[in-house]
């Protein structure tokens, strides 16, 4: 049978059988003395069938954050003495904040020459911050004084007309809307998701630069899907995504206010608005005498 006899073959069945008997002994005596019969754990059983426990999707590194530089579209007058907290386009008006102690004040600002067409002032103690545009309301935030002030936006055609106030915990940094929610700073890494009925906190999310916390978030804006962040004290303005708080883009606004404009009183880079209906942003700060129309590119 193919080289071998069938005696050879019947000798080899009987040392298999015998090699597997010996094999199993120590199991069989095991068992008659009542010991327990050791089982291979199951990570040794399936050690070469495993799948490995980090798949590539759940390694893969989280996408870069992109650089951004800006060229400069039109430039346009701006109050030097405005301490600019809150800045808004909307329907072609300009709406803007502007803070410290007995110099508050909500604006309507003609963004061509500059000029304040309507003005509101704050009481003396109130120091104002950033402002959004909801349904027709101006919403104002304070400071440290944990007020947020509702105008009606058409209620005065030389003022505002105040309609309303809210409280609320911590400081007011900056505010903006995504025509949902308000969003709120308050100089930590956390953003407040408000009901703008009750300002009432909906939800936070908690901005992530490259695996670490981003803090000092000030003026917001709400552009194309995406949260606009001035870094407080610097010139990059973080573009946020509003769902996981991850930071997609910088922008780096440095030498945007030319030095032959600065003066003893010029302050840091705080003003961010968008112009859905022309797809303008505008960029300024605290007491600049300009305001800048910019057009982002990637570096």
């Amino acid at each position: 049978m193919n080289r071998f006899s069938l005696g050879q073959i019947a000798r080899q069945s009987r040392v298999r059988l015998a090699v597997l008997a010996l094999g199993a002994l120590p199991l069989l005596l095991a068992h008659a003395n009542g010991q327990a019969i050791p089982v291979p754990p199951p990570d040794a059983q399936t050690t070469h069938s495993a799948a490995p426990t980090n798949s590539a999707a759940t390694n893969r590194p989280p996408p870069e954050v992109v650089y951004y530089g800006y060229d400069v579209v039109k430039t346009f007058p701006h109050d030097r003495n405005a301490f600019t907290q809150g800045l808004l386009f909307q329907d072609g008006k300009l709406y803007e904040s502007t803070g410290l102690s007995n110099q508050s004040t909500l604006r309507e600002v003609d963004l061509n020459s500059g000029a304040v067409l309507r003005k509101w002032s704050l009481p003396p103690s109130c120091f104002a911050e950033g402002v959004a545009l909801f349904d027709g309301k101006l919403y104002q935030l304070t400071w440290q004084n944990g007020k947020a002030f509702v105008y009606d936006l058409n209620g005065d055609a030389k003022s505002f007309h105040k309609v309303g106030e809210f409280s609320y915990t911590g400081e007011g940094w900056g505010l903006t809307t995504d025509g949902h929610w308000l969003i709120m700073s308050d100089g930590t890494s956390t953003l407040r998701f408000l009901n703008p009925a009750t300002f009432a906190v909906d939800h936070t999310i908690q901005v992530i630069k490259d695996g670490n916390p981003q803090d000092r978030l000030n003026e917001l804006e709400y552009v194309k899907g995406e949260i606009y962040a001035n870094i407080w004290k610097t010139d990059w303005v973080a573009r946020i995504d509003p769902v996981s708080g991850r930071v997609v883009g910088m922008i780096d606004f440095s030498y945007l206010l030319p030095d032959s404009d600065t003066n003893v009183t010029t302050d840091v880079l705080n003003g961010i608005a968008y112009d859905p209906a022309a797809d303008r942003l505008f960029i300024t700060g605290k007491r600049w005498p300009k305001i800048f129309e910019v057009r982002l590119k990637r570096k």
